[in-house]
C-alpha cells in the first residue's frame, strides 16, 4: 500500500504540526506510536482519506491483536502433570542454579508476566506450567498488551508444544530472541511468515533441539545465527534466499545435526564478518554437495569441525576460501567418508595452530595436496590422517614440524598407503607417538633415522598391525624419557 500526503495532528505540547507519511505500510508501523495516536485530522481528500483509514485499521490490528497461538499435545502420561507452557530466563536460572553458561542473558521475567495474559478455553492464571485434566491436542493463546523487547528462552523446554503460529506475534521492538524455542522437541510446525526481525541482535540457538521440524520458512529473517538451527534432525529443507547475513558475526553450529538436510543454497550469503564457522555443518549426514565459492572468509577465525560428519559430501568447492586468520582447523573434515577429492591449493594456513584429525574418517580420499601448506605453528596433528584407509599416496616433504606437540594416531588405520617420507619432520618437541603407524598394513619401509624422539614420553602400538613392514630404521631413537612402549611392533614383519 502506497501513500503520499500530509496529514496535521497536535503533538503532546498542543501545537499543530504537519508530517508526511511514508510509501509503505512498514514504515508507518514504525513510527512513534504517540504521534500516530495524536493524529487529529487529515487533509480534506476523500480518497486519501480512506486510504489513511485502512492503513489505521492494519496498524491497530498489528498492534492490538498481538498473540502467538500454540498447540499443546497431550498424551495419557501427561494427564494431571505439570506441562510446561511457556518460560523465562528468571525461571531458567532458578530450575538450573549451576549452569554457568547464560549468566549473562538479559532479564525477562518480568516483562513477560506482566504482559501476557494466556488463554486455553479459559484465561490461565499466569504460569510456567498447567495441568491438563484429558489426553488430546490443546489451543493455547498467549496475548501480549506490550510489544516486548526480549523473548530470551519464552518457550524454552515446552516439549509439548507441536505447532506455534508466531504470525500474529509484533517482533518489530524485539532484540534477543536467544534459545526462543530452545529443546521444543515435539514441534512439527512453525509459522514465522510475519517476523521482523531488523532490530533482532541474537538468535543464537533459537530452534536448538528442534528435532521433530521437517520445513521451516525464513524468507524474512536478519540474524545472529550462532546454533541457529542445531539439532533439528528432521528439517529437510530449509528456505534461505532472503537472509540478511551482512552483520553475522557468528555462525558456529548454524546446522549442527541437521542429518536429514540434503541440500542447501546459500548463494546470497553474505559472510564478510563471520569469524566463527565451527561445527557449521557438523553432522549434516545428508549433504551430497556444498557450493560455498561465494563465501568471504577473511575474517574466519575458527573452522574447527565445520563439516565432521557430512559422511555422504562428494563434493565441495572451497576455491575462494581465504584463511588467512584461521587457527583452527581441527576435524574440519572428519568424518567425511564419500569425499573423494579436496582442492585446498589456495588454504593459507600460517596461522593455524590445530590439525588435530583434520582428515581422520575420510576414507575414499585417495589424494590430497597439501604442498602450499604452512605448519610452522601447527601444535597438534593428533589423528590429521587416522583412516584414511584409500590414501595411496602422501607428500609432507613441505611439513615444518619444529611446534608440534602431539602426533598420536597420526597415520593410524591408513592402510593403503605405501610409501611415505618424513625426511624433513622435526619431531624435537613431540612427547606423544602413539599408535602412529598403526595397522599401515600396506607400508613395506619407513625411514626415521632422523627422529629425534628425546621428549617422547608415549609410543604404545606405534607400528602394531604394520604386516607388511620390511625395513625400518630407528638407528637414532632415544627412548629414555618412553613411559610406554607396549605392543609398540604387534603383529608387523620387520
Amino acid at each position: 500500500m502506497e501513500i503520499y500526503y500530509k496529514i496535521s495532528y497536535k503533538n503532546i505540547n498542543n501545537k499543530n504540526r504537519n508530517y508526511e507519511l511514508l510509501n509503505n505500510i512498514n514504515e508507518f508501523i514504525n513510527y512513534n506510536n504517540i504521534i500516530i495516536k495524536d493524529i487529529k485530522e487529515i487533509i480534506n481528500n476523500m480518497d486519501i482519506n480512506n486510504k489513511f483509514k485502512n492503513l489505521m485499521k492494519i496498524y491497530n490490528k498489528i498492534n492490538n491483536e498481538n498473540y502467538i497461538i500454540g498447540e499443546i499435545e497431550i498424551k495419557k502420561d501427561d494427564i494431571n502433570k505439570d506441562i510446561r507452557i511457556i518460560n523465562s530466563y528468571e525461571q531458567y536460572k532458578r530450575e538450573n542454579k549451576d549452569d554457568k553458561d547464560y549468566n549473562n542473558i538479559d532479564e525477562n521475567e518480568k516483562e513477560i508476566k506482566e504482559n501476557c495474559k494466556i488463554e486455553s478455553n479459559e484465561i490461565i492464571p499466569f504460569s510456567y506450567y498447567h495441568k491438563f485434566e484429558k489426553e488430546g491436542k490443546y489451543q493455547i493463546k498467549y496475548s501480549f498488551t506490550k510489544n516486548i523487547i526480549k523473548t530470551v528462552f519464552l518457550f524454552l523446554g515446552c516439549s509439548s508444544l507441536t505447532k506455534i503460529d508466531l504470525s500474529n506475534f509484533n517482533t518489530q521492538n524485539v532484540t534477543n530472541m536467544n534459545a526462543m524455542l530452545y529443546q521444543c522437541s515435539s514441534l512439527k510446525e512453525i509459522n514465522l511468515s510475519n517476523f521482523n526481525t531488523q532490530n533482532v541482535t541474537n538468535m543464537g540457538c533459537m530452534l536448538y533441539g528442534c528435532s521433530s521440524l521437517k520445513e521451516i520458512n525464513l524468507s524474512n529473517f536478519v540474524t545472529n545465527m550462532n546454533g541457529m538451527f542445531y539439532g533439528c534432525s528432521s528439517l529437510k529443507e530449509i528456505n534461505l534466499s532472503n537472509f540478511n547475513t551482512q552483520n553475522v558475526t557468528n555462525m558456529n553450529g548454524m546446522f549442527y545435526g541437521c542429518s536429514s538436510l540434503k541440500e542447501i543454497n546459500l548463494s546470497n550469503f553474505n559472510t564478510q564478518n563471520v569469524t566463527n564457522m565451527g561445527c557449521m555443518f557438523y553432522g549434516c549426514s545428508s549433504l551430497k554437495e556444498i557450493n560455498l565459492s561465494n563465501f568471504n572468509t577473511q575474517n574466519v577465525i575458527n573452522m574447527n569441525a565445520m563439516f565432521e560428519e557430512c559422511s555422504s559430501l562428494k563434493e565441495i568447492n572451497l576455491s575462494n576460501f581465504n584463511t588467512q586468520n584461521v587457527t583452527n582447523m581441527g576435524c574440519i573434515f572428519y568424518g567425511c567418508a564419500s569425499l573423494k577429492e579436496i582442492n585446498l591449493s589456495n588454504f593459507n594456513t600460517q596461522n593455524v595452530i590445530n590439525m588435530n584429525a583434520m582428515f581422520e574418517e575420510c576414507s575414499s580420499l585417495k589424494e590430497i595436496n597439501l604442498s602450499n601448506f604452512n605448519t610452522q605453528n601447527i601444535i597438534n596433528m593428533k589423528s590429521m590422517f587416522e583412516r584414511c584407509s584409500s590414501l595411496k599416496d602422501l607428500n609432507l616433504s613441505n611439513f615444518n614440524t619444529q611446534n608440534v606437540i602431539n602426533m598420536n594416531a597420526m597415520f593410524s588405520g591408513c592402510s593403503s598407503l605405501k610409501e611415505i617420507n618424513l625426511s624433513n619432520f622435526n619431531i624435537q618437541n613431540v612427547k606423544n607417538m602413539k599408535s602412529m603407524f598403526e595397522r599401515c598394513s600396506s607400508l613395506k619401509e619407513i625411514n626415521l633415522s632422523n627422529f629425534n624422539t628425546q621428549n617422547v614420553i608415549n609410543m604404545n602400538a606405534i607400528f602394531s598391525g604394520c604386516s607388511s613392514l620390511k625395513d625400518i630404521n630407528l638407528s637414532n631413537f632415544n627412548t629414555q624419557n618412553v613411559t610406554n612402549m607396549g605392543c609398540i611392533f604387534y603383529d608387523a614383519h620387520h
